[in-house]
């Protein structure tokens, strides 16, 4: 992961083996559409951003009923579009629901190519053998990209780092290499069923672009009362994370972002540490972390819907 800087106030980093130049910070698309931020004020965040340096917007298909990617299609209006590098995620592991949700995603962001389009919630074990069925989403999202409607394909997940693990196993069975994947990186990470520990280094190892996110679990692990959010920001930013996505509802967590990419310095071994030693007993149970222990963030297993079928082939091995 090279680094550089502009004359913006920002850090921009190469997207894995894709060549792609991309912003440190990424943008966290469903914190813009919250019932409590306004549309006004949802795209005044996102131009903000862009404006500032941020060109990274991270979104998703089901993100507030599909607010979140109306508002930010209405932000990228006006020359914007052209500033950014653009993902959002799907949650079909069908080809038939995959297609549908994508060409909805298109539609709503208001434009005619994602940059990255991201297989999301990859939290069951099961989930990879359905994306990659001859009829799964991955068929899907590759006949988009040939069609031009996506340029790069990844997948998400904040489970467990054994599915993860387990992801990129059988997409390399079937020939497959993502372009990214996202997962939650964060201080209390480090202790528990750690995707830094166990993921990261394979996706080094692959240079498949590390997009950190839950840095601070929507502030779940403020809570602790162990670490600032300028804290949380440093560690992920200290990670191999090509971008570390992050949610912003207010023009001052907006602020909040560019402070901790301005004071960021690269962390030593001693300095990583100690840090981690702060939050140590605190997030020994995941307590703090409740996507990886709750079904709290789980939209798709309260949306089962979304997946779409399960794979025909299988349906035809059951016992009549």
């Amino acid at each position: 992961m090279s680094e550089s800087t502009s004359n913006s106030e920002m850090v921009y980093r190469t997207l894995g083996s894709t060549g792609e130049r991309v912003s440190a910070i990424g943008l966290g698309g469903w914190h813009i559409g919250l019932k409590y931020v306004d549309e006004q004020l949802g795209i005044r965040i996102v131009r903000s951003a862009i404006d500032r340096g941020i060109t990274f917007m991270d979104n998703s298909w089901d993100y507030n009923g599909g607010t979140s990617e109306i508002r930010m299609g209405k932000a990228l209006r006006d020359g914007y579009r052209d500033k950014v590098f653009l993902m959002t995620k799907i949650d079909g592991r069908s080809k038939k629901e995959a297609t549908r949700q994508l060409d909805e995603s298109l539609q709503r962001l208001q434009v005619d190519c994602i940059d990255l389009v991201q297989h999301h919630e990859i939290l069951r074990f099961e989930d990879p053998h359905r994306v990659f069925d001859p009829e799964g989403a991955n068929a899907a999202l590759i006949e988009a990209r040939e069609a031009g409607k996506l340029r790069y394909i990844g997948f998400t997940g904040h489970k467990d780092p054994q599915i993860h693990l387990h992801m990129l196993e059988v997409a390399a069975s079937y020939g497959f290499k993502f372009d990214a994947a996202q997962l939650p990186l964060n201080v209390m990470d480090a202790h528990y069923r750690s995707f830094g520990k166990l993921v990261v280094p394979e996706l080094v190892k692959q240079d498949i672009g590390i997009l950190g996110m839950k840095s601070m679990a929507n502030g779940i692990l403020l809570r602790s009362n162990t670490v600032t959010p300028i804290e949380c920001l440093h560690y992920a930013l200290n990670l191999p994370t090509s971008v570390v996505v992050t949610g912003i509802d207010s023009m001052e967590i907006l602020d909040q972002a560019f402070e901790a990419v301005r004071t960021f310095q690269p962390m030593n071994d001693e300095q990583v540490r100690s840090l981690l030693a702060k939050t140590a007993e605190a997030a020994s149970r995941g307590e703090f972390e409740p996507f990886k222990t709750s079904s709290i963030f789980d939209s798709t297993a309260q949306n089962l819907d979304w997946l779409g079928e399960e794979p025909q082939r299988i349906q035809q091995l059951m016992p009549t």
